[in-house]
């Protein structure tokens, strides 16, 4: 496997920690394989919950623009393609689990990689976490499950809002408008969770 995803089991439970923290772990297509397969492996019966987290002082900043740049390229990126095989498939099988899955939020959540953090049944974050729909600035609408659990979560004209200005905000206002479980310092974090 991949060193851009690590896992660990303990007795009964799986832990996942995205691991490009150089990148703040923003997700390429090694990474993306990777965690499929530490998805297979938490799958199996034996684990009975799942914690998913990042490496370094992020959890998430979604897609490594740097992999799908125009200019590094023989044509424009098929960002069609990418959600279709790659981001679409991974929050269905995070929603799927039928097993707890717990995301710890250790720093920026952003676009698909906020995304990912809201499709999982707890969120804890750290107090010094950030989420941002970072969509707007690339002229995009978020992906990755966004326009569907925001408005669920959020409900249509907050999540519209927060789509079209992608304002950041902090865990604190996450955990107010309900995205968020529970917030609390950071090196408490992984023990909470």
């Amino acid at each position: 496997m991949s060193d851009t995803i690590l896992t660990e089991h303990f007795d009964g439970w799986m832990q996942i920690t995205l691991n490009r923290p150089d990148r703040l772990n923003a997700f390429n297509d090694e990474m993306h394989v990777a965690l499929s397969a530490a998805l297979a492996e938490a799958e199996k019966p034996e684990v009975r919950a799942l914690l998913l987290t990042g490496a370094g002082r992020g959890f998430c900043a979604g897609q490594d623009l740097e992999g799908r740049d125009p200019r590094k390229m023989s044509g424009p990126p098929d960002l069609g393609h990418t959600l279709s095989t790659l981001y679409n498939p991974l929050v269905q099988r995070l929603r799927s689990l039928a097993k707890p899955v717990v995301c710890a939020v250790n720093g920026v959540a952003a676009g698909a990689g906020a995304n990912i953090v809201f499709s999982c049944d707890i969120v804890i974050a750290a107090t010094t976490a950030k989420f941002v729909q970072s969509f707007a600035k690339v002229g995009l609408i978020p992906d990755a499950g966004g326009t569907y659990h925001l408005t669920q979560i959020l409900g249509p004209l907050r999540a519209k809002a927060w789509a079209m200005t992608a304002t950041p905000i902090t865990s604190q206002t996450a955990q107010d408008w309900g995205l968020v479980w529970q917030c609390c310092e950071a090196d408490a974090l992984m023990e909470a969770a």
